[in-house]
C-alpha cells in the first residue's frame, strides 16, 4: 500500500492510467456503438497525455515538479468532466477529431495559467 502512495505523490497526486468507471452513454445504438469507440480513444489519449507528463516530472527539479503536478491534477479535473458526459452525441460532435483537444482543455483552465505566469516569473 505505501507504494501505491508513493507513486502516487510521485506522480503529482494523480494516477490517470486507470480508466475510471465510464456512464453508459445515451443515444441511438448506432450513435452509442460509434461513441463508445470515441470515448475508448479518448481515455487513451488522455492517458497518454498523463504519461508523458508524469515522464517529464521524473527528470525536473522539485519546483518545476511541483508546476507539473498541478498540470496533472488539471488533466485529472478535465479527464474526469469528459469522461462523465453520457451523450454520444458530445463524443461524436466534440472528440472524434482529438488532435490537440487535450492540450487545448488543459491551456483554458485559469490554473494553467496561472502556472505559465508562474514559470514566466521564475525565467526573468
Amino acid at each position: 500500500m505505501n507504494g501505491a502512495i508513493d507513486a502516487r505523490e510521485r506522480d503529482g497526486g494523480v494516477t490517470l492510467l486507470a480508466t475510471p468507471s465510464l456512464p453508459e452513454l445515451s443515444g441511438t445504438e448506432a450513435q452509442i456503438e460509434w461513441a463508445g469507440r470515441i470515448r475508448q480513444q479518448v481515455v487513451t489519449e488522455f492517458s497518454r497525455v498523463a504519461a508523458a507528463f508524469q515522464a517529464a516530472a521524473q527528470r525536473q527539479n522539485e519546483a518545476k515538479r511541483a508546476q507539473t503536478a498541478i498540470v496533472l491534477a488539471i488533466l485529472g479535473t478535465k479527464r474526469e468532466e469528459v469522461l462523465a458526459i453520457n451523450r454520444a452525441g458530445y463524443f461524436i460532435h466534440t472528440w472524434q477529431e482529438i488532435g490537440d483537444q487535450v492540450r487545448k482543455l488543459i491551456a483554458l483552465d485559469p490554473r494553467f495559467q496561472a502556472v505559465k505566469e508562474a514559470r514566466k516569473a521564475t525565467k526573468k
